[in-house]
């Protein structure tokens, strides 16, 4: 799957406009998981520097969701168990600002938006 699949223009403006906010607690703008797995990403911005950097709540499914910083470029190479890869979820809509879904991330042990 191309990076163009995973991100829309749109996509990358937001990611881009929340990354240069003065406000740094943003709804994430895209859901991103593998289909065939328990891994689960919730991206609020991409580096003005670097547009394959991208910052949020990324959960690999083993039990200690993190906010932190994942290259779009090993998100676009990496496979499930089923060699299945990422997908948009394209029916998620942020309700909250990603420290409240990285609070909820953290009682549960996963991302469960």
């Amino acid at each position: 799957m191309a990076e163009r699949d995973l991100l829309s223009v749109e996509d990358r403006v937001r990611l881009l406009v929340n990354a240069l906010a003065d406000e740094k607690d943003h709804e994430p703008v895209l859901k991103l998981f593998t289909p065939d797995g328990k891994a689960t990403w919730l991206l609020t911005e991409s580096d003005p520097d670097d547009p394959d950097r991208l910052f949020g709540l990324c959960d690999l499914g083993l039990g200690s969701p993190e906010i932190g910083y994942v290259s779009l470029a090993e998100l676009t190479a990496l496979r499930g168990l089923l060699g299945l890869p990422i997908e948009r979820d394209l029916h998620f809509i942020a309700d909250k600002p990603l420290s409240a879904y990285a609070e909820e991330a953290r009682l549960k042990g996963r991302i469960s938006a």
